[in-house]
Protein backbone atom coordinates (compact mmCIF):
# COMPACT_ATOMS: atom_id res chain seq x y z
CA UNK A 1 0.00 0.00 0.00
CA UNK A 2 1.48 2.91 -1.43
CA UNK A 3 2.01 5.65 1.76
CA UNK A 4 -0.15 9.33 1.79
CA UNK A 5 2.33 12.09 0.24
CA UNK A 6 1.80 15.25 2.56
CA UNK A 7 1.55 17.85 0.56
CA UNK A 8 4.91 20.75 1.19
CA UNK A 9 4.08 23.40 3.85
CA UNK A 10 5.46 26.00 5.73
CA UNK A 11 5.48 26.63 9.72
CA UNK A 12 5.91 30.34 10.97
CA UNK A 13 5.44 30.88 14.15
CA UNK A 14 2.07 29.02 15.30
CA UNK A 15 0.38 29.34 11.78
CA UNK A 16 0.80 26.04 9.72
CA UNK A 17 0.31 26.77 6.36
CA UNK A 18 -0.02 24.50 3.13
CA UNK A 19 1.80 25.49 0.10
CA UNK A 20 0.60 25.02 -3.76
CA UNK A 21 2.78 26.30 -6.21
CA UNK A 22 2.04 26.88 -9.60
CA UNK A 23 3.94 28.30 -12.72
CA UNK A 24 0.82 30.31 -13.93
CA UNK A 25 0.81 32.21 -10.65
CA UNK A 26 2.51 35.97 -10.84
CA UNK A 27 1.95 36.79 -7.14
CA UNK A 28 0.98 35.17 -3.22
CA UNK A 29 -2.09 34.76 -2.02
CA UNK A 30 -2.95 33.10 1.43
CA UNK A 31 -6.71 32.02 1.99
CA UNK A 32 -8.29 30.32 4.86
CA UNK A 33 -10.38 27.75 4.00
CA UNK A 34 -14.11 26.94 5.54
CA UNK A 35 -12.42 24.59 8.20
CA UNK A 36 -9.46 26.89 9.21
CA UNK A 37 -6.73 25.59 7.01
CA UNK A 38 -4.42 28.14 5.99
CA UNK A 39 -3.08 28.05 2.25
CA UNK A 40 -0.15 29.80 0.98
CA UNK A 41 -0.42 29.76 -2.89
CA UNK A 42 2.80 31.26 -4.27
CA UNK A 43 4.75 31.33 -7.95
CA UNK A 44 7.33 29.13 -8.00
CA UNK A 45 10.34 31.01 -7.60
CA UNK A 46 9.30 32.24 -4.69
CA UNK A 47 12.26 31.50 -2.14
CA UNK A 48 11.40 30.51 1.52
CA UNK A 49 12.44 33.75 2.90
CA UNK A 50 9.64 35.61 0.94
CA UNK A 51 7.38 33.40 1.76
CA UNK A 52 8.35 34.07 5.76
CA UNK A 53 7.95 37.61 4.79
CA UNK A 54 4.78 37.30 3.23
CA UNK A 55 3.12 35.38 5.82
CA UNK A 56 4.28 37.95 8.39
CA UNK A 57 3.34 40.91 6.79
CA UNK A 58 -0.70 39.33 6.53
CA UNK A 59 -0.30 37.94 10.17
CA UNK A 60 -2.71 40.44 11.87
CA UNK A 61 -5.44 39.47 8.68
CA UNK A 62 -4.78 35.79 9.12
CA UNK A 63 -6.08 35.50 12.97
CA UNK A 64 -8.38 38.38 12.55
CA UNK A 65 -10.19 35.56 10.05
CA UNK A 66 -9.86 32.42 12.30
CA UNK A 67 -10.93 34.40 15.03
CA UNK A 68 -14.13 35.12 13.04
CA UNK A 69 -14.43 31.47 11.97
CA UNK A 70 -14.10 29.98 15.34
CA UNK A 71 -16.87 32.33 16.30
CA UNK A 72 -19.35 31.48 13.82
CA UNK A 73 -18.51 27.67 14.25
CA UNK A 74 -19.53 27.69 17.49
CA UNK A 75 -22.94 29.45 16.84
CA UNK A 76 -23.97 26.65 14.94
CA UNK A 77 -26.26 24.15 17.03
CA UNK A 78 -26.70 20.88 15.86
CA UNK A 79 -29.95 19.88 14.51
CA UNK A 80 -32.38 17.43 16.86
CA UNK A 81 -35.36 16.81 14.56
CA UNK A 82 -37.76 18.13 16.86
CA UNK A 83 -41.50 19.55 15.35
CA UNK A 84 -41.29 23.19 15.19
CA UNK A 85 -37.47 23.50 14.50
CA UNK A 86 -36.51 25.62 11.23
CA UNK A 87 -34.63 23.91 8.25
CA UNK A 88 -33.34 26.21 5.59
CA UNK A 89 -34.20 25.98 1.93
CA UNK A 90 -32.92 28.89 -0.51
CA UNK A 91 -32.51 30.96 3.07
CA UNK A 92 -35.88 30.65 4.20
CA UNK A 93 -36.53 28.82 7.12
CA UNK A 94 -39.34 26.01 7.34
CA UNK A 95 -40.71 24.73 10.24
CA UNK A 96 -40.16 20.56 11.01
CA UNK A 97 -43.75 18.23 11.99
CA UNK A 98 -43.81 15.28 12.83
CA UNK A 99 -46.39 13.37 10.99
CA UNK A 100 -47.66 9.52 11.64
CA UNK A 101 -48.12 9.21 7.73
CA UNK A 102 -47.45 10.56 4.12
CA UNK A 103 -46.19 8.81 1.06
CA UNK A 104 -42.32 9.59 1.58
CA UNK A 105 -40.05 10.07 4.65
CA UNK A 106 -39.91 13.79 4.53
CA UNK A 107 -41.58 16.58 2.11
CA UNK A 108 -41.61 19.80 2.00
CA UNK A 109 -45.50 21.45 1.76
CA UNK A 110 -47.85 24.01 2.60
CA UNK A 111 -44.28 26.19 3.77
CA UNK A 112 -43.43 22.95 6.80
CA UNK A 113 -41.14 20.07 6.31
CA UNK A 114 -42.93 17.04 6.80
CA UNK A 115 -40.93 14.04 8.51
CA UNK A 116 -42.35 11.02 9.15
CA UNK A 117 -42.05 9.75 12.79
CA UNK A 118 -40.78 6.18 11.36
CA UNK A 119 -38.18 7.77 9.50
CA UNK A 120 -36.78 10.04 12.50
CA UNK A 121 -33.31 7.59 13.35
CA UNK A 122 -32.66 8.41 9.94
CA UNK A 123 -33.82 12.17 9.55
CA UNK A 124 -30.30 13.76 8.86
CA UNK A 125 -29.56 11.33 5.83
CA UNK A 126 -33.15 12.15 4.36
CA UNK A 127 -32.87 15.45 4.83
CA UNK A 128 -29.11 15.16 3.29
CA UNK A 129 -30.75 13.33 0.34
CA UNK A 130 -33.44 15.84 -0.12
CA UNK A 131 -31.39 18.72 -0.35
CA UNK A 132 -29.19 17.44 -2.49
CA UNK A 133 -31.79 16.08 -5.67
CA UNK A 134 -33.01 19.70 -5.05
CA UNK A 135 -29.87 21.34 -5.27
CA UNK A 136 -29.07 18.90 -8.55
CA UNK A 137 -32.09 20.52 -9.97
CA UNK A 138 -31.65 23.86 -8.58
CA UNK A 139 -27.90 24.80 -9.60
CA UNK A 140 -28.35 22.83 -12.86
CA UNK A 141 -30.85 25.66 -14.16
CA UNK A 142 -28.49 28.31 -12.86
CA UNK A 143 -25.72 26.79 -14.69
CA UNK A 144 -27.41 26.58 -18.25
CA UNK A 145 -29.02 30.76 -17.29
CA UNK A 146 -25.15 31.74 -17.41
CA UNK A 147 -23.13 28.95 -19.49
CA UNK A 148 -23.88 31.42 -22.72
CA UNK A 149 -23.48 34.30 -20.80
CA UNK A 150 -19.60 33.55 -19.52
CA UNK A 151 -18.89 31.60 -22.75
CA UNK A 152 -18.77 27.76 -21.34
CA UNK A 153 -19.86 24.61 -22.22
CA UNK A 154 -19.40 22.57 -18.63
CA UNK A 155 -19.72 19.03 -18.83
CA UNK A 156 -22.63 19.14 -16.03
CA UNK A 157 -23.57 19.32 -12.25
CA UNK A 158 -22.82 17.20 -9.96
CA UNK A 159 -23.43 17.72 -5.91
CA UNK A 160 -22.28 16.19 -2.85
CA UNK A 161 -20.89 17.19 0.69
CA UNK A 162 -17.85 18.64 -0.46
CA UNK A 163 -16.12 19.03 3.42
CA UNK A 164 -15.50 23.03 4.00
CA UNK A 165 -16.30 23.95 0.31
CA UNK A 166 -18.87 25.76 -1.63
CA UNK A 167 -18.09 24.43 -5.07
CA UNK A 168 -15.13 23.03 -7.28
CA UNK A 169 -14.37 22.97 -10.46
CA UNK A 170 -13.17 19.63 -11.52
CA UNK A 171 -11.53 17.89 -14.11
CA UNK A 172 -13.05 17.30 -17.36
CA UNK A 173 -14.97 20.58 -16.83
CA UNK A 174 -17.29 19.32 -14.51
CA UNK A 175 -19.19 22.00 -11.33
CA UNK A 176 -19.29 20.03 -8.18
CA UNK A 177 -21.63 22.04 -5.26
CA UNK A 178 -21.89 21.27 -1.82
CA UNK A 179 -25.62 19.83 -0.97
CA UNK A 180 -25.64 22.44 1.56
CA UNK A 181 -25.54 25.41 -0.93
CA UNK A 182 -29.62 24.90 -1.73
CA UNK A 183 -29.60 26.74 2.00
CA UNK A 184 -28.43 29.60 0.99
CA UNK A 185 -30.47 32.60 0.24
CA UNK A 186 -31.24 32.11 -4.05
CA UNK A 187 -29.03 35.31 -4.53
CA UNK A 188 -25.92 34.14 -2.68
CA UNK A 189 -26.12 30.50 -3.95
CA UNK A 190 -25.90 32.19 -7.40
CA UNK A 191 -23.23 33.76 -6.74
CA UNK A 192 -21.58 30.33 -6.18
CA UNK A 193 -22.31 29.12 -9.23
CA UNK A 194 -20.94 32.31 -10.98
CA UNK A 195 -17.77 31.71 -9.47
CA UNK A 196 -17.29 28.19 -10.10
CA UNK A 197 -18.48 28.98 -13.35
CA UNK A 198 -15.54 31.33 -13.69
CA UNK A 199 -12.80 29.06 -12.72
CA UNK A 200 -13.74 27.00 -16.40
CA UNK A 201 -11.59 29.91 -17.30
CA UNK A 202 -9.32 31.29 -14.98
CA UNK A 203 -8.30 28.21 -12.28
CA UNK A 204 -6.90 30.99 -9.93
CA UNK A 205 -8.20 33.96 -8.19
CA UNK A 206 -6.18 36.62 -10.07
CA UNK A 207 -7.66 40.09 -11.36
CA UNK A 208 -8.89 38.39 -14.43
CA UNK A 209 -11.60 35.52 -12.60
CA UNK A 210 -12.59 38.82 -10.32
CA UNK A 211 -13.29 40.51 -13.94
CA UNK A 212 -15.20 37.60 -15.63
CA UNK A 213 -17.04 37.26 -12.07
CA UNK A 214 -17.80 41.07 -12.39
CA UNK A 215 -19.08 41.21 -15.99
CA UNK A 216 -21.30 38.62 -15.10
CA UNK A 217 -22.67 39.42 -11.62
CA UNK A 218 -21.37 43.53 -11.61
CA UNK A 219 -22.89 43.24 -7.94
CA UNK A 220 -20.76 40.15 -6.71
CA UNK A 221 -18.78 42.23 -3.99
CA UNK A 222 -22.06 42.31 -1.86
CA UNK A 223 -22.70 38.64 -2.29
CA UNK A 224 -19.20 37.61 -1.81
CA UNK A 225 -19.17 40.04 1.79
CA UNK A 226 -22.58 38.18 2.65
CA UNK A 227 -21.23 34.72 2.17
CA UNK A 228 -17.94 35.34 4.01
CA UNK A 229 -19.78 36.91 7.00
CA UNK A 230 -23.20 34.25 7.18
CA UNK A 231 -22.55 31.23 4.91
CA UNK A 232 -21.47 28.85 8.06
CA UNK A 233 -24.66 29.91 9.76
CA UNK A 234 -26.25 27.31 7.48
CA UNK A 235 -23.72 24.18 8.48
CA UNK A 236 -25.78 23.34 11.43
CA UNK A 237 -27.71 20.04 10.05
Amino acid sequence: MLARVKPPSLQVDDLHLELRRSARRSTMQITVERDGKLVLSAPLGVDEAALRAFVIEKRFWIYTKLAEKQRLQHQVPRKEFVGGEGFLYLGRSHRLKLVDEQEGPLKLTAGRFCLRRDALPAAREHFIRWYSERAKSWLSNRVADYRSRMEVSPAGVKVQDLGYRWGSCGKGDWLWFHWKTILLPARIAEYVVVHEIAHLHEPHHTQAFWLRVERAMPDYVQRKAWLAEHGMVVEGL
